[in-house]
């Protein structure tokens, strides 16, 4: 066992995520041009109140010690307590976690939560590491960490390639190092716990729900019946399948999938719960599920489809594709997928794009429900929070459809400029201190 992983490190593929902080700062002063948005104020959204860079040291199974550097981005607080992902990937550095946290800044906003924004994560591939190393990884970042996170102060969540056993490690580390009168009351320093440990009943399918909630929200208001109509979807983590469930059970049908081994098609439907159950007993792949046509990376976006389903990583939708694209509407399950060329080539051909700020805001909406229901020492059930990410998501896509209709600009300047015109009024009435 030796050194089996050090010969795999090299061969890890590194995706760059290029130009994600150019992407969403075009986007955003592209709002905030929209806007007029205060130069004062321009200025402060603009940059990070803080970037947090810690290297650690971690014992493998072998015996060995690795370093391992993690991240923390904290873009702004003016409504609230930072709130934002931990992902465990390969592509993870300050650039991206900079931009993803000033997507939560607008994300947060614009769901009407008490929240900033923020991002980070570990540069690592975790496909590496066995689960006790993975553990050992997670707690020791937590330590590193510890005073920059807190119940009050920056409260993070499951992004790529963490989940709620991640979160419950944290929230183990994080409560362990404070006094035993405080632990308990420490317990909502992370959200997205696994239920028996202070989780919220139905986060786990939260950020899928919302997709799906969004996609049913604009077919409603266009007078779209779900049933029949195709759909692909790239990933098929938690996020992936959970709007595809959903989607099914309205009668639409899923006709293609890429995962980051390659991608399938079948025109005539995919079932959800076979497809997933596959992917769950293939070590997290749909790479040769019966029945279907393999589709090279390149293509899969071209499959012939009514709604496309980016919930993978950045930058997917680009020039290089968009033109490619058949679907009618593409609802951004992940952060960033589409920069602003591929963006600009999409609403060219008069294709709609349910904005990620809005599309995937169900997952951090669960959150503070999860958040709430820690402070508050209550449990709610699943059809209680199902229905309150519900209205919640319901208000935040009519005020964007009607801004979006009312001002002639598409779905994500609407999103950007409510989301900023929110921020704004706080330093407005607040002031800036001393």
């Amino acid at each position: 066992m030796g050194n089996s992983k050090k010969d795999l490190k090299p061969k890890v593929k590194k995706v760059p995520l290029k130009g994600m902080m150019d992407n969403v700062m075009e986007q955003f002063n592209s709002a905030a041009n929209h806007i007029n948005l205060h130069p004062n104020i321009r200025k402060i959204l603009s940059i990070t109140n803080n970037e947090i860079l810690v290297n650690f040291p971690v014992k493998m199974d072998n015996g060995d010690v690795e370093v391992f550097t993690g991240y923390r981005v904290q873009h702004n607080g003016a409504l609230g307590p930072y709130k934002g992902g931990l992902r465990y990937h390969a592509t993870v550095d300050l650039d991206a976690a900079r931009a993803l946290a000033m997507w939560m800044t607008w994300k947060t906003s614009l769901a009407g939560l008490p929240y900033g924004g923020a991002k980070g994560g570990i540069k690592i591939d975790p496909a590496l590491y066995s689960e006790s190393e993975l553990e050992r990884i997670t707690r020791r970042f937590t330590y590193a960490l510890a005073d920059n996170i807190g119940p009050e102060h920056d409260i993070p969540a499951p992004d790529v390639n963490t989940n709620s056993q991640t979160m419950a490690w944290i929230a183990d580390t994080y409560m362990s190092s404070r006094p035993p009168a405080q632990r308990s009351a420490n317990q909502h320093v992370v959200t997205g716990k696994p239920d028996g440990s202070g989780g919220l009943e139905g986060r786990d399918r939260a950020t899928g729900f919302g997709v799906y909630l969004t996609i049913k929200f604009w077919a409603d208001n266009n007078d779209m019946d779900l049933n029949g109509k195709k759909f692909i979807v790239q990933g098929f983590g938690n996020v992936g399948y959970w709007a595809s469930h959903f989607l099914e059970k309205d009668g639409a049908k899923l006709v293609g999938v890429q995962d980051a081994q390659g991608g399938i098609e079948n025109q005539d439907g995919l079932n959800v719960e076979a497809l997933f159950k596959y992917n769950h007993e293939n070590k997290g792949t749909i790479i040769n599920y019966p029945d279907c046509s393999p589709v090279e990376k390149s293509e899969f976006f071209a499959i012939d489809c009514d709604i496309c389903i980016p919930a993978a990583l950045g930058n997917q939708i680009t020039k290089k594709n968009a033109s490619k694209i058949k679907a009618k509407l593409i609802a951004e399950g992940a952060n960033g997928p589409t920069n602003v060329e591929g963006e600009n080539i999409l609403l060219e051909r008069g294709i709609v794009i349910i904005p990620d700020i809005l599309c995937n805001s169900g997952g951090v909406i669960g959150s503070y429900y999860e958040w709430l229901q820690n402070r508050s020492g209550e449990i709610w059930h699943l059809e209680e929070v199902l229905d309150k990410l519900r209205k919640k998501l319901k208000v935040s896509f009519d005020k964007v459809h009607d801004y979006s209709e009312s001002e002639g600009v598409d779905m994500r300047t609407a999103a950007f400029c409510i989301a900023i015109k929110r921020i704004e009024k706080a330093y407005i009435q607040r002031g800036i201190f001393p």
